[in-house]
């Protein structure tokens, strides 16, 4: 048989204390759940005693349990008890848990109904809503009551969507009369009329002249640029291109002082 070493109570949970059997944690257990059972520490436990420490403790362990699976999502009661069960909590700890859920309103099936069909009426219609809460474990007669809720919540949404997207009769009397001051030209395209037909020519193709006797070589450069004929460039210092190359001839040539090297024979 099992001998109680320790009783104290727990620094985390306060009124819960710290049951150690042969100098092991058992469990964190309600005080007031242990008020009523002889325990002394140093006795061996009978099998009835160990029998209740150990339903206790299963109690507290379904509890907890419940709590979590209550912190993801809002849940119906055959469904947490379903998955109280899967989790290889007992039967009667997963009853006894859910019965201390509902006491301090954690647990209840009609609201839970309520706020699944709040949030999938729009998605879902009133027989849909009514087979997923039977599938839940929800009566029947909660589940007919919320999808009526649910219906009613699908209409006033509707309502208040169709009345937001229509505009109210002072914003159209207002555009209206914005657009009836407003100019044509200013709200559409400016008309091709607008736009003149020609852009005036900033600088022109340049085009070889063709007789040399009006060759424009000769004009000053203001008059060449308005004419838009530019003539090529030629060598800085030189109006002439003849010159030019004559000048660049004479400037590559040897002097006349020097004489190629006679061929070897």
């Amino acid at each position: 048989m099992p001998t109680l070493t320790g009783l104290a109570p727990d620094p985390r949970q306060p009124g819960y204390r710290l049951v150690e059997l042969d100098r092991g944690r058992f469990a964190s257990l309600p005080a007031e759940a242990l008020a009523g059972l002889p325990l002394r520490v140093g006795d061996a436990l009978s099998d009835t005693l160990f029998d209740r420490l150990q339903a206790l403790a299963d109690l507290e362990a379904a509890c907890r349990a419940a709590v979590r699976l209550l912190a993801t999502r809002s849940r119906s009661r055959a469904d947490l008890r379903r998955r109280l069960v899967q989790k290889q909590h007992p039967p009667a700890a997963a009853d006894g848990a859910l019965a201390r859920l509902e006491a301090r309103g954690l647990l209840e099936d009609r609201r839970f109904a309520r706020e699944y069909a709040a949030s999938h009426a729009l998605r879902r219609g009133p027989a849909r809503l009514l087979r997923d809460l039977l599938a839940q474990g929800v009566e029947r007669g909660t589940a007919e009551e919320a999808g009526d809720a649910g219906d009613a919540d699908r209409g006033s949404s509707r309502g208040a969507s169709a009345s937001a997207a229509a505009p109210s009769a002072t914003l159209t009397a207002a555009v209206a009369q914005r657009l009836a001051r407003t100019p044509t030209y200013s709200i559409r395209k400016k008309p091709a009329s607008a736009v003149p037909s020609t852009a005036p020519r900033v600088f022109r193709p340049y085009s070889r002249p063709s007789d040399a006797g009006n060759s424009p070589r000769s004009a000053p450069m203001n008059a060449r640029v308005r004419t838009g004929r530019v003539p090529p460039m030629s060598v800085v210092g030189t109006s002439n291109t003849s010159a030019a190359n004559a000048n660049r001839s004479a400037t590559l040539a040897p002097p006349p002082n020097c004489h190629a090297p006679a061929a070897v024979t």
